[in-house]
């Protein structure tokens, strides 16, 4: 039935949505933004560009505090962290990717994040080759929710949007597989499944390997 399936990264395939929470708040708190606030930001941003973000983040927050400003310095706290410790792969993913070759399927990355730091991530963990197809947020006009990035997968992939499982772990993930015409699949990370999602995926799962029984 599946010919692909399209992953996001942080929270899929890497466990970086935690240090991307943690900085945020962090960075949050030193100009004065509650954490309660923080929680509702990283809600409404997560899977979405910073451009895509810019609005969501000025219109929570307000304060006259510039998105791409705070971003830059939160994620320079980010980055000393990965520099001293390394990023660590979600439980699962490498036996996924492995299962997925064997049964011949292909496999696509469909992520915000930006190509040296995506691409660095799959190198240093040894699974760069998994992949078929890598579509980054600056390879698409409109990042998620926007459909664009799965679209954009399924074309390199040479499989319908149908014939494609995309695995996501945010609500603006899920936003956009549904709208791109995939199998929506969340495997929870962070965000718990909520009224917006629950009709929209397809399968909620707890670990990464259990989509294997799609397959």
């Amino acid at each position: 039935m599946f010919k692909a399936v399209v992953f996001d990264m942080d929270g899929v395939i890497t466990d970086t949505e935690k240090l991307y929470r943690r900085y945020q708040l962090e960075e949050g708190r030193a100009r004065g933004i509650t954490d309660e606030e923080m929680e509702q930001v990283c809600l409404a941003i997560a899977g979405g560009n910073k451009y895509t973000n810019k609005p969501k983040f000025e219109a929570i927050v307000g304060r006259g505090i510039d998105y791409f400003e705070y971003r830059e310095k939160m994620m320079a706290r980010m980055d000393a962290h990965i520099k001293e410790h390394g990023v660590e792969l979600k439980v699962g993913v490498k036996d996924t990717l492995q299962y997925l070759k064997s049964k011949g399927i292909k496999i696509g990355l469909a992520t915000s994040t930006v190509r040296e730091r995506a691409t660095g991530y799959l190198v240093d963990h040894g699974i760069y080759d998994y992949f078929d197809a890598l579509i980054f947020g600056d390879m698409v006009e409109h990042g998620k929710p926007a459909p664009d990035i799965f679209l954009k997968a399924c074309e390199e992939l040479k499989a319908l949007p149908e014939e494609t499982i995309a695995v996501e772990d945010s609500i603006n993930g899920i936003k956009s597989a549904s709208a791109a015409g995939t199998y929506p699949v969340m495997v929870v990370d962070l965000i718990e499944p909520n009224d917006e999602v629950k009709p929209l995926a397809k399968k909620i799962y707890r670990i990464i390997t259990d989509i294997k029984e799609l397959i």
